[in-house]
């Protein structure tokens, strides 16, 4: 199998359908599913199961878009071994990451990373756990951040710390200053701020809701974690968010946080991940080690 066949393969099974895969690679569609063809006539399978709606691979494209994935990989690695032995450190990383993140992926992360390695780039997606890790493991993007994800298979932690989900309170809240923990059924009666259905984060409380026969009354429901902190800011309830998505509020007093007793969420982590397999290029071991070190989501708790 040539290495353009492979490419383009491997984009079909990302995009879901040859017309998108033509897009992408802005290629005629006839020569993707010409590509396509030959190779499974070469390896007398069927690689795609035809859909109304596009196209997902069969068993055997799932083995061929594993090795697709490794070749990209691979090539990648080559082309910066070599850059690096003509002194030249340029190219892109790729991150996606929770939104609960983005302040201190960037205030902690990247922002000191790039006066060391200037011509790194950097291209940052958000999404859910879900996505985080889908990305990671179909290679879309180099390095995810996601806040307690579930095993994956085609995903390796490079490392994790415990992040407890807290009760984020206005600085006037009745229980602001105590340092004992709660149960998330303490505010079952307060107007609180939630994230849609789809996140993680809401997913762990409807657990705790669910066993403990209660519902939590959202007075406002946004993906943006921006707005959960000026929700809380403004004194118009609560929020429930790990300690590194309010970090800069707590510095200057803006909210004050308190730990809840649910075990579901006490023990909640941060992770940092990547495809399980690859061999990473230099910039982003770098990467991976400079936010391991830095950033607020994987320091221990004090």
């Amino acid at each position: 199998m040539n290495d353009r066949a492979l490419r383009y393969f491997l984009a079909v099974v990302r995009t879901g359908s040859v017309r998108g895969a033509a897009e992408a690679l802005n290629v005629a569609a006839s020569a993707v599913s010409r590509h396509i063809s030959e190779m499974e006539a070469e390896c007398g399978e069927n690689l795609l199961e035809r859909l109304p709606r596009g196209v997902v691979p069969t068993e055997a494209g799932r083995i061929v878009a594993q090795h697709a994935q490794r070749q990209a990989d691979e090539a990648a690695l080559l082309e910066d071994n070599l850059k690096r032995l003509r002194g030249v450190q340029q190219g892109t990383i790729r991150l996606t990451c929770g939104a609960g993140f983005l302040v201190d992926l960037l205030d902690n992360g990247l922002a000191n990373f790039v006066t060391a390695y200037p011509g790194i780039s950097f291209q940052v997606s958000l999404g859910t756990t879900d996505s985080v890790l889908s990305a990671v493991a179909q290679g879309d993007t180099d390095i995810g951040l996601a806040y307690n994800p579930p095993a994956h298979p085609d995903v390796r932690g490079v490392v994790s710390a415990r992040q407890p989900l807290l009760a984020v309170l206005p600085k006037d809240h009745p229980l602001a200053g105590s340092s004992t923990p709660v149960g998330l059924r303490t505010f079952a009666s307060e107007p609180v701020v939630l994230l849609p259905s789809d996140h993680g984060v809401r997913q762990l409380l409807g657990r705790v809701e669910a066993d403990g026969g209660f519902r939590l009354v959202a007075r406002l429901e946004t993906a943006s974690f921006e707005m959960h902190r000026r929700f809380v800011t403004a004194g118009l309830g609560v929020a429930f968010l790990p300690r590194f998505a309010v970090a800069a509020e707590l510095q200057t007093d803006a909210v004050t946080v308190l730990p809840l007793l649910d075990p579901v969420l006490s023990e909640a982590s941060a992770h940092l991940v990547v495809r399980s397999g690859r061999r990473l290029p230099e910039a982003m071991g770098r990467l991976l080690g400079w936010l391991t070190e830095h950033l607020v989501a994987f320091q221990p708790q004090r």
